[in-house]
């Protein structure tokens, strides 16, 4: 299902693009050999390139956009491109500001433009039709596949093992049998994540059940510190979430029970309670992307990587915390996934969609989360885990 990023018609054309975009070719700025190799071969001079990120937040939340600001610091230092070859848009609501803040890119003079929220998605396809030679790459995503652009691209990881991984610290910690999840949406991005973790506490400890609480919003401090107090209040002790800021986390700590982060290392903001935080290490996809380019090779039309390829790992767990035996457990664990042995979403497992759709993996079999596309396309309730309205 790959597609050629550039076809031989499209690689001069591109270096129209780069020259308009980045000024005049190597030949005529008195550039480099290798320079010129790269230019003659489809691809981009290093040293011309320009790389434009379109966030919902910016790194001061901490969270999800702090986790992929790393990424975008992992690859430049990776590629040893200086600041002015990064443009990044900051807080772009998932409507029509995304499309103003990809055509600022576009007119920025950006080869490659990555967009890192869901709701981006229809925006970056719509300017990626019109922009044939600059490349836009899209996370969490799942249209690229059918939308007939050789310029437009999905990535994820396979953030569900690293959430299971993260739910057997939970299932060790919980004195209440009870854990509380406050998550952005009801989208199968989020529900993918949350049935890990609770799958990932129930491995260790059979009798836990799991609330879950919606905001509504992927980064809203107040209403995640509201949600998570609420969850609290209902008798949880361990609190997860799919959410941007370490407000859960706080609020945790505030009201003496325990914490599972995400996107960061949330042991500093709450350190008597925040047990482990799944993480992706986003730097990984975007370097491989950007050198793409820089060499005029392809990019996959869809990408996901996992726990054994190491875009998906584990903060480090807080053994001061944390229920005794629980690193060996997730090591075991781990060892399994990266071994192909144990799969999260094994049956017997049943579940209903938000529609009602009702779902069942049977003994012995499987649900191939992520296998087939980077967006994850669990979105069943299983058994134990309880949505409070």
């Amino acid at each position: 299902m790959k597609k050629k990023v550039l076809s031989a018609v499209l690689c001069a054309a591109m270096i129209v693009g780069v020259v308009a975009g980045c000024g005049a070719p190597a030949a005529e700025t008195g550039g480099s050999d290798d320079a010129k190799k790269t230019e003659a071969s489809g691809g981009i001079a290093k040293e011309d390139i320009k790389v434009g990120f379109v966030h919902i937040s910016d790194p001061s939340d901490m969270g999800y956009t702090y986790n992929q600001d790393l990424g975008t610091q992992e690859m430049q230092k990776e590629l040893g491109l200086s600041d002015d070859q990064i443009v990044n848009k900051y807080n772009v609501p998932e409507g029509a500001e995304c499309d103003t803040a990809l055509r600022e890119l576009v007119d920025a003079g950006c080869n490659i433009i990555f967009a890192t929220s869901f709701g981006y998605e229809d925006y970056v396809k719509e300017v990626a039709a019109e922009y044939p030679d600059i490349q836009f790459c899209h996370a969490t995503g799942l249209q690229a596949k059918d939308s007939g652009l050789d310029n437009f691209h999905n990535y994820f990881a396979s953030i569900y093992e690293g959430r299971y991984l993260a739910g057997i610290a939970a299932g060790m910690k919980t004195e209440s049998n009870k854990l509380g999840y406050v998550a952005a949406f009801p989208f199968a991005e989020v529900i993918s994540g949350y049935t890990a973790f609770y799958l990932g506490a129930k491995s260790v400890n059979p009798d836990v059940t799991m609330d879950i609480m919606y905001t509504n919003s992927w980064n809203d401090p107040t209403v995640e510190s509201q949600v998570a107090k609420a969850l609290i209040e209902r008798g949880c002790d361990v609190i997860s979430q799919h959410s941007d800021s370490t407000a859960p986390a706080t609020t945790a700590e505030e009201n003496g029970v325990w914490q599972v982060g995400y996107n960061n290392d949330m042991s500093e903001a709450a350190p008597n309670a925040s047990l482990i935080s799944p993480r992706i290490d986003w730097g990984i996809y975007v370097t491989e992307a950007v050198q793409a380019v820089i060499d005029g090779e392809e990019i996959p039309v869809d990408w996901c990587k996992g726990y054994k390829d190491g875009a998906v790992y584990l903060s480090p767990l807080n053994e001061a915390i944390a229920a005794e035996g629980t690193q060996e457990a997730i090591d075991e664990a781990a060892a399994a996934i990266e071994a192909g042995e144990l799969h999260v979403f094994a049956g017997p497992l049943k579940g209903v969609s938000p529609e009602g759709e009702e779902y069942e993996v049977k003994e012995g079999e499987y649900y191939h989360e992520q296998e087939e596309q980077s967006a994850p396309s669990w979105l069943y309730i299983i058994d134990g885990c309880n949505v409070v309205e």
